[in-house]
């Protein structure tokens, strides 16, 4: 085939109404596995199968393709699994808490185990200013607000406070997976375990009704 004829086949096709989700979903795999630096316009042209001009129609620059990758991160990993995953396993906000790293365990144990797109796309653009990196801080403060929220529930005073320290865990033990350590949700576990009692001793928040 002649290969104008052949560029103008394969866009009519990438116009079809699943374009969109096609580079999305390319971009999904490829930033969640190789982080965004290491990804190029090129490699996600490759993987979802349409022309760089429709790419560039559904996205008008690599940026805006990362904060929709970023985007659908919080919708699918923190919403459609981590929280309910959490809310699935466990009845009681303490429990929950918990949870959490009954989950993190299982997927630490992954060989897909590919870390915190947040955390990786943050550091990946340090400059705060970025809006990259405000979108990353941004969902990591939405997972901080849902440990809060179970905070608040469970009665634990300062909860505002408790979550930055339980949202230290999380970050920390899945830094410590990806460096290898395989049982680092259960280390994680053990050290909650002890901030939950050191909470517990303090006067008590009146749970929200």
């Amino acid at each position: 085939m002649d290969p104008v004829a052949k560029l103008i086949e394969t866009d009519t096709r990438s116009q079809s109404p699943g374009a969109h989700d096609r580079i999305l979903d390319a971009a999904y795999e490829l930033f969640s596995r190789h982080g965004i630096q290491a990804v190029g316009i090129d490699a996600v042209i490759s993987r979802s199968g349409v022309a760089r001009q429709t790419l560039y129609r559904h996205f008008a620059s690599k940026q805006d393709l990362v904060l929709a990758f970023l985007e659908r991160r919080d919708d699918q990993w923190t919403r459609h699994w981590l929280e309910h995953e959490v809310y699935r396993r466990a009845s009681d906000p303490t429990s929950r808490l918990l949870t959490i790293f009954d989950v993190f365990d299982g997927w630490f144990r992954r060989t897909d185990f590919e870390g915190c797109s947040f955390i990786n796309v943050m550091l990946e653009h340090p400059d705060p200013a970025a809006p990259v990196h405000r979108a990353s801080v941004t969902y990591l403060a939405s997972i901080r607000g849902f440990v809060e929220g179970l905070a608040r529930e469970a009665g634990i005073a300062n909860a505002q406070d408790f979550a930055r320290q339980w949202h230290i865990l999380m970050k920390g033990s899945i830094v410590a997976a990806g460096e290898g350590d395989r049982d680092a949700a259960r280390r994680a576990k053990r050290i909650g375990v002890l901030l939950l009692e050191d909470a517990e001793a303090k006067p008590r928040a009146v749970r929200p009704s």
